[in-house]
C-alpha cells in the first residue's frame, strides 16, 4: 500500500465518523466504535470465502455427535484460519434486513457465532454493548454498509479484477498497526486529551527496534522455530516487524526458520486488536501453547507485572517499549498490598522476577513507585535462556530515568548492577527528541545479551544517535521527525562497527558505570552548658509519672554544684560529675537527655556513641553527614578519594557506610558545549543597532 492509498483508506475511515456517529454519540466514544468494527470486517473477509463449507461442516460434525471440545478444532480447519463463525450471517448479508430490530437480534446471533478466541475479542471491545447503542439511535445498519464498502479493502489479502490486476492493496499488520495508532491520536486529538498508553512505538522505531534485534545474530541463525516476545505488546507492531525481519533473513539465506510469537497487553482495546490481527496475519495455527502442563494463551490479557501469563517460559527475544513515568499502583493492588510504607511495602512483593536470589540473597530490583519501566527491564532478564547458542536477545525503550534514578542499594541501581556485573549489556542508544506521537521526550535503546561476543566482554558501547533524525513534513501531534531507513543504518553501521569514533559512539569497560556511595560522618561535638528546665524543655518531655522530667532536673542540680556557672563542659566531663552526685543516667534516656540539655559547640571533644564506655567509638553528627560518589575506578579506591578530596577539608571525617552503584551519564560522555559568538560578531551587532537608535535619546530628552 503506497501513501496514497493509505490517506485514502484512512480518510474514509476517519470520515465513517463524521458520516454516521456526529451528533448522536459523544466525540469520546467514537473510537469506541470504529476500532472495534474495524477489527470485525477484517476478520469477516477472511470468513467469508469457507462460509459455506464452514456451515456444511458444522452440520456434519454434530450429526457424527461429536462434542464441541472436537467440533472446534475440524472446524478451524474448515475454514483456514484459527476461528471460525457458525452464524448464517456475515457482515454484507446483514445489510439485507431492513427492520432495526431484527437487524440487532441478527447482528448479536453473528457476534455469538464466532470461536472462543474472538469472542475474547468481542468481549474486550464491549461490542454487544455498543451495538445495542448504535441501533437505538438507528446507526447499526450505517456503520455496517461503511465497514462492507466495495471501494475499501480491510483485508489482508489484495482485491483482484478477472484479469489478475490488483483493485485494491491489502491491509497487513504493520499498516494495520499504523492506521489504529494514527485514528487513536486523531480521535483523542479531537476530544482534547491525551491518554497515556494510547499512543505505542512509531512504526520507523519499531523497524529500528527489529534491527537491532536480529541482524546482529542473522548469520548464527538456523533451520529452526524462534520466540519473540512482547510484554507490552500494544497493537503487536513490534512481534509482527521483528517476525518480518526473520522471514527475509530466511528468504535470503534459504533456511526453513519459523517465528513463535507471544504477547501480554493490559489496555483492552489494544489487546483485542493486536489479537485479531496477529491471528489472522501471522500464520498462527493455534492462538495457545503448553508450557509446564499448563495451556496459556499466546497473547494474553492483564497486567505483566503482576499477572504474568507467561511465568517461566524464555524465549530468543524480548522485544518492547514499555510504559514509562507511569505509576504501578495498581499491581500492588493486584498483589493484594495496601501497604504505603515503601520498605514494609517492598518487603511484601515475593515475585522472584523482581527479587530474585542471587548467590543466597534476595535482591531486589523494585524501583519507586511513580515509574514501573524498569520491572520490564526486570520481566524481561527472567525470560533469558541459558541452554542455548544465541541464548536471549533484550532490545527494550526507556526514557532517560532508568539511565540514572534511584540511589546505590536502590532497586533500580541494583538492576543496573546486575545488568553490568553480569556482562549482559551490549549497547545503549540515545534517540532523537520527539520521535513519538505523544511525547517529546528523548528515548533510549538498552541492548542486552547473555551471549556477548568476543569482541563486546566486558564492555559497554554507547551511541549517540540524537541528531540521526529526519524531519516530516507535517507534525503528527508531537512527533516532528523519523527515523528514516537511512537513519537506522547509520545506527546499525556504529553499532555492528563496535569502534570508539570519540563523536557518535564511545566504547568503556563496564567498570566505568559502577560508583560507591559513602557516608561521609564527621563527629558530634556536644556542649553543656548553664543548663536549666525551660518552659519548652518541660512542655516537651511530658510523661506519666514525670520521670523524664526528674532525671532532667537532677542532671541540672548535680550541674550546678559541680561546675562554676557559664562553663562549658563536655559529655564526659558531665557523665563525671552525675557520677560523683549518685545520679544515674540509663542507656535508654541518653537521647532524652541529649535533645534537652546539649547544644553542638565544634569547639568542643568529640562525643562517644555511649558514654559510660569510650571504646564505642565517636558518635556521629547527623547534621554534618553528608554523601560522597566515588567512581569504582577511582585511582586507590575510597581511601584515596577520602585523603585527596574529603579529609584535607574536614580532617575528623571518616567514611561510615559505602554502597555499590550504577549509573550513566549521555551527558558526561556526549556533552558538546555551544560554539560562542566570535567576538567581531557581537560588536557588529552592537554598532548596528546603535546606529539604528541613533538620535532618539535627543528626541525623548527634547520632549
Amino acid at each position: 500500500m503506497n501513501q496514497s492509498q493509505y490517506n485514502q483508506l484512512f480518510a474514509f475511515i476517519w470520515n465513517i465518523a463524521n458520516d454516521v456517529l456526529v451528533h448522536v454519540f459523544e466525540k469520546g466514544d467514537y473510537k469506541k466504535i470504529i476500532l472495534p468494527m474495524l477489527v470485525m470486517r477484517r476478520l469477516d473477509i477472511l470468513l467469508e470465502p469457507t462460509k459455506k463449507q464452514v456451515l456444511e461442516a458444522k452440520e456434519t460434525f454434530e450429526r457424527m455427535g461429536l462434542t464441541s471440545e472436537n467440533i472446534a478444532p475440524n472446524l478451524m480447519r474448515t475454514a483456514g484460519l484459527p476461528f471460525y463463525n457458525i452464524s448464517s450471517y456475515t457482515l454484507k448479508s446483514l445489510r439485507a434486513e431492513t427492520n432495526p430490530q431484527r437487524l440487532l437480534q441478527n447482528f448479536l446471533e453473528y457476534l455469538d457465532g464466532f470461536s472462543t478466541d474472538v469472542q475474547d475479542i468481542i468481549a474486550k471491545f464491549d461490542l454487544k454493548h455498543l451495538a445495542e447503542k448504535m441501533n437505538s439511535v438507528n446507526r447499526l445498519a450505517m456503520i455496517i454498509e461503511k465497514f462492507t464498502d466495495d471501494r475499501i479493502n480491510l483485508g489482508i489479502k489484495p482485491i483482484l479484477d478477472k484479469e489478475g490486476n490488483e483493485i485494491a492493496p491489502a491491509l497487513d499488520n504493520h499498516t494495520m498497526g499504523l492506521l489504529f495508532e494514527q485514528l487513536l491520536r486523531k480521535f483523542n486529538e479531537e476530544n482534547q486529551v491525551t491518554e497515556a498508553g494510547e499512543h505505542f512505538t512509531p512504526r520507523d522505531y519499531v523497524e529500528l527496534l527489529a534491527d537491532l534485534a536480529v541482524l546482529p545474530i542473522a548469520d548464527k541463525l538456523q533451520n529452526s522455530t524462534y520466540e519473540i516476545y512482547d510484554g507490552a505488546c500494544g497493537t503487536g507492531g513490534i512481534l509482527s516487524i521483528a517476525a518480518k525481519r526473520m522471514d527475509e533473513i530466511a528468504t535470503s539465506k534459504g533456511l526453513a526458520i519459523k517465528t513463535r510469537l507471544y504477547g501480554q497487553e493490559n489496555q483492552a482495546e489494544t489487546y483485542a486488536t493486536c489479537k485479531a490481527d496477529l491471528m489472522l496475519s501471522a500464520g498462527l495455527d493455534s492462538m495457545t501453547y503448553r508450557h509446564d502442563g499448563h495451556t496459556r494463551p499466546l497473547f494474553a490479557f492483564g497486567s505483566t507485572i503482576s499477572q504474568d501469563q507467561h511465568s517461566g517460559k524464555h524465549f530468543t527475544f524480548c522485544i518492547s517499549n514499555p510504559p514509562f513515568g507511569t505509576p504501578w499502583k495498581i499491581d500492588l493492588e493486584n498483589w493484594g498490598i495496601h501497604e504505603s510504607n515503601t520498605d514494609k511495602r517492598n518487603a511484601k512483593i515475593t515475585d522472584e522476577r523482581f527479587k530474585p536470589n542471587i548467590g543466597g540473597e534476595l535482591v531486589s530490583f523494585i524501583p519507586d513507585i511513580g515509574d514501573g519501566q524498569m520491572l520490564f527491564l526486570a520481566n524481561n532478564l527472567s525470560r533469558m535462556k541459558d541452554g542455548d547458542e544465541l541464548g536471549t536477545r533484550i532490545v527494550e525503550v526507556h526514557n532517560g530515568s532508568s539511565l540514572f534514578t534511584g540511589n546505590a542499594g536502590g532497586g533500580a541501581s541494583n538492576l543496573r548492577k546486575y545488568i553490568i556485573e553480569n556482562d549482559l549489556l551490549e549497547a545503549i542508544i540515545a534517540m532523537p527528541e520527539n520521535a513519538f506521537y505523544n511525547t517529546g521526550i528523548g528515548t533510549y535503546i538498552w541492548v542486552v545479551t547473555n551471549r556477548k561476543e568476543a569482541r563486546r566482554k566486558g564492555k559497554v558501547q554507547l551511541i549517540d544517535a540524537t541528531s540521526f533524525k529526519t524531519s516530516l513534513r507535517k507534525n503528527l501531534g508531537e512527533k516532528n521527525c523519523e527515523t528514516s531507513a537511512d537513519d537506522r543504518a547509520r545506527i546499525m553501521q556504529l553499532y555492528s562497527d563496535f569502534i570508539d569514533d570519540g563523536q557518535y559512539s564511545k566504547i568503556f569497560p563496564n567498570e566505568e558505570f559502577g560508583y560507591w556511595q559513602v557516608t561521609v560522618e564527621r563527629p558530634l561535638r556536644l556542649c553543656y552548658k548553664n543548663l536549666e528546665i525551660t518552659d519548652e524543655v518541660r512542655e516537651s518531655v511530658q510523661d506519666k509519672g514525670g520521670k523524664n522530667l526528674d532525671l532532667l532536673n537532677a542532671i541540672v542540680v548535680a550541674y550546678n554544684k559541680a561546675f562554676p556557672i557559664g562553663e562549658a563542659v563536655s559529655e564526659p566531663q558531665l557523665f563525671e560529675a552525675l557520677k560523683k552526685a549518685r545520679v544515674k543516667v540509663p542507656k535508654t534516656k541518653l537521647a532524652l537527655v541529649r535533645k534537652n540539655l546539649a547544644k553542638v559547640d565544634q569547639d568542643m571533644p568529640e562525643t562517644y556513641v555511649d558514654p559510660f564506655n569510650p571504646e564505642s567509638g565517636i558518635a556521629p553528627n547527623p547534621d554534618l553527614r553528608d554523601s560522597e560518589q566515588i567512581p569504582l575506578n577511582y585511582p586507590g579506591g575510597i581511601e584515596a578519594f577520602m585523603n585527596a578530596e574529603v579529609l584535607p577539608y574536614s580532617p575528623d571525617a571518616w567514611d561510615a557506610d559505602a554502597v555499590l552503584g550504577y549509573e550513566l551519564s549521555f551527558t558526561k560522555y556526549f556533552y558538546r558545549p555551544v560554539e560562542l559568538r566570535p567576538i567581531a560578531d557581537i560588536r557588529k551587532q552592537i554598532l548596528e543597532i546603535d546606529s539604528r537608535c541613533d538620535g532618539i535619546l535627543n528626541e525623548i530628552l527634547a520632549d
